[in-house]
């Protein structure tokens, strides 16, 4: 699998902002097929830094329903919090 594959985007949240400022925590998209292993990897080459721990969880999609009688779904999708060394940090801009 490509580093591009592996990794899908970085999510910026309030809680996630929060988190990089004072654990130098990360949240990632990553493929659902994906291990901890390659988002690692995938995490050190794209961004250049050092990375210390990954946990990773995957997350149901809501059931939604739109002014409509039929319920739709938003996917299924993995979440990953990477903890990077001290005085690394990725670059959000």
């Amino acid at each position: 699998m490509n580093v591009f594959d592996v990794i899908k985007t970085v999510r910026v949240t309030e809680k996630g902002t929060l988190l990089s400022h004072t654990l130098n925590h990360y949240t990632v998209v990553a493929d659902r097929r994906a291990n901890k292993v390659q988002i690692r990897q995938a995490v050190q080459e794209l961004f250049k830094v050092k990375v210390l721990d990954v946990r990773t969880m995957n997350v149901r999609g809501k059931l939604r329903r739109q002014r409509t009688a039929q319920a739709g779904k938003t996917s299924d999708w993995k979440k990953a919090i990477v903890t990077l060394k001290k005085g690394d940090k990725i670059n959000l801009t």
